[in-house]
């Protein structure tokens, strides 16, 4: 912290309230819509357009009498405020500030009727506002507060207890501001209603304690449904805005869909299809990535909104994967979570399984979890992978598995079909895993058990381990077993074997179904779908790297 450092005076308000949503606000400037932050927005309408003043008229007693987003700033207290109204007549002011909800009521203690007192919040956000004022040169003897849930207004006067409360809370948040990450607020109601639940995921990480704080996990997360995630691959087709749809056109500036923009959660771009720069803009103010994919589903590259970056977080990341024990107890857990799905997956769906291989898979999964070092863990890692694929053709129907059981797993070219399917699978999926660290504020390109090589997502690829057999492993054996993957959606070239564009059709349907797909947490057991579960394994691994929790626990299915 440096004399400079300037804190709102809403994000301190915020820390009366929680001191670690004011930690993820002001010092990692997370921030996350929700449906109260968009109410706020729609009550604040009118005092958010600023009453413009001349320079030279800024103090002069001729000012307007009301003054709508009045910015003050103080370098003694290191605070700047944006004051929704001033209320200004001479040298006094009125400071008026708008909340969406209601008054807090108080029981008289006499068993009276219920009177109004602030809350801790609104008093923090008024006392430092009248600071403020009073610092510019204002007397401020008394100050009004809003409420439109209720729509009432409280005038109240201002005394020295308020600013006191305030500087204190001030104090303690500047404090705060300086030290590690708070833990949240445990079994607090009010989480439910936060905005930023979804990144500090209260109760998931209370559950994660020694102490076990929170044995029920609610689930609060996510916040809403699953949104659509918009997969263009038809070559030469284009996405823009207009108004608030997403509109694709083709070659030929046809419309071939439209889509409220409110809808879509992410988009990713399969080979030579375009995207305007106004849909850019609008795609990153509503925090939706943006994933550029080869025409065989490669991750080329990514947009995504720099409110997904922290730069305290993958400090934290680099540190922590410098140390080799952190590394391999990382990789312990993902490779042992990975056998025990592979495992499960020829138990469910091969007829002719040997107990012998079930039984030395487990031994695998056993193993990886007692490995010392990493090369000994990935030794156990490549053996179970061995049995595996060598028993995995046997799974298909058809002519689709000779071919596979005749090439073995091949990524590059895919000779035959099953290859190419589970190579587009774990692209896709490997997209999934960038999106979903990076919405949790990690570096995809720095990870534990995959090498960290320039241009590879060795964290993406540590985080989908546990997932490759659950989704992509998956999605191969549904869309070939239930004939909706056919010989003639493949070509054979001199490239390898690629999918027809009805096969991507076809596959990118198989695919979506399985993501949207609900299953439980083994731990929190609540249910969500794949995406969501990803997502969730993600943030997870931040609260694990950051501190806030000290074990981790992949997804296994029985």
């Amino acid at each position: 912290m440096t004399d400079e450092s300037f804190w709102s005076t809403r994000n301190i308000a915020e820390y009366a309230y929680c001191p670690r949503l004011f930690y993820l606000m002001e010092v990692e400037g997370i921030f996350l819509p929700s449906e109260d932050t968009e109410k706020g927005k729609a009550v604040h309408r009118k005092t958010d357009k600023r009453t413009r003043i001349k320079e030279e008229e800024e103090f002069d007693s001729e000012r307007p009498k009301v003054v709508r987003s009045l910015v003050l700033s103080s370098k003694k207290f290191g605070i700047t405020a944006t004051l929704d109204i001033a209320e200004i007549s001479g040298q006094c002011a009125v400071p008026v500030e708008y909340r969406k909800g209601k008054p807090y009521y108080k029981q008289n203690s006499l068993g009276g009727n219920k009177e109004i007192e602030l809350w801790s919040d609104d008093k923090v956000q008024i006392g430092l506002q009248t600071i403020l004022l009073e610092e510019a040169g204002f007397k401020v003897k008394e100050a009004v507060v809003y409420y439109a849930g209720s729509k009432f207004k409280y005038k109240f006067q201002i005394d020295e207890e308020i600013k006191t409360y305030a500087l204190s809370i001030l104090e303690e948040a500047k404090k705060c501001a300086c030290s590690n990450r708070p833990l949240p607020l445990i079994n607090d109601r009010r989480c439910e209603r936060c905005s930023l639940q979804p990144i500090c995921l209260p109760d998931e990480i209370n559950s994660q304690k020694e102490n076990n704080l929170c044995p029920n996990p609610r689930k609060m997360w996510p916040p809403r449904d699953e949104g659509i995630h918009i997969v263009a691959q038809t070559n030469g087709s284009k996405l823009g805005v207009r108004s608030k749809m997403l509109v694709v056109t083709d070659k030929d500036g046809n419309t071939i869909k439209e889509e409220p923009l409110v809808n879509v959660e992410s988009i990713a771009l399969l080979g030579s299809v375009q995207i305007t720069t106004q849909a850019v803009h609008t795609f990153a103010d509503m925090l939706i990535p943006i994933a550029y994919l080869s025409g065989v589903g490669r991750l080329i590259a990514m947009i995504d909104p720099l409110d997904s970056v922290s730069a305290d977080v993958r400090r934290r990341q680099v540190r922590k994967f410098d140390n080799a024990d952190i590394c391999l107890e990382l990789s312990k857990a993902v490779v042992s979570a990975k056998i025990q799905n592979q495992r499960t997956i020829l138990m469910r769906n091969h007829p002719n399984i040997s107990k012998s291989i079930i039984a030395q898979m487990a031994d695998e999964a056993e193993k990886a979890e007692k490995a010392i070092i990493l090369d000994e863990l990935r030794g156990y890692e490549g053996q179970a992978a061995a049995m595996y694929f060598e028993n995995f053709g046997n799974m298909f129907t058809g002519s689709f598995a000779t071919r596979f059981n005749a090439n073995g797993r091949q990524r590059r070219p895919p000779p035959d079909p099953i290859n190419c399917c589970l190579s587009m699978g774990y692209s896709l999926l490997t997209n999934e895993c960038v999106s979903a660290l990076r919405l949790a504020r990690l570096e995809p390109s720095i990870g534990a058990f995959h090498v960290s090589r320039p241009g590879r997502p060795a964290l993406a690829l540590d985080l989908m381990e546990p997932f490759r057999p659950l989704i992509a492993d998956s999605v191969a054996l549904m869309a070939f077993n239930r004939d909706e993957l056919t010989e003639k959606d493949f070509h054979i070239t001199s490239e390898g074997c690629i999918f027809s564009e009805s096969g991507r059709k076809s596959f990118f349907n198989c695919y979506s179904r399985r993501m949207d797909t609900e299953v439980t947490h083994p731990v929190f057991k609540y249910k969500l779908s794949y995406r969501r579960m990803l997502m969730l394994h993600a943030k997870m691994l931040t609260a694990w790297l950051i501190g806030d929790v000290s074990s981790l626990s992949f997804i296994t299915t029985r």
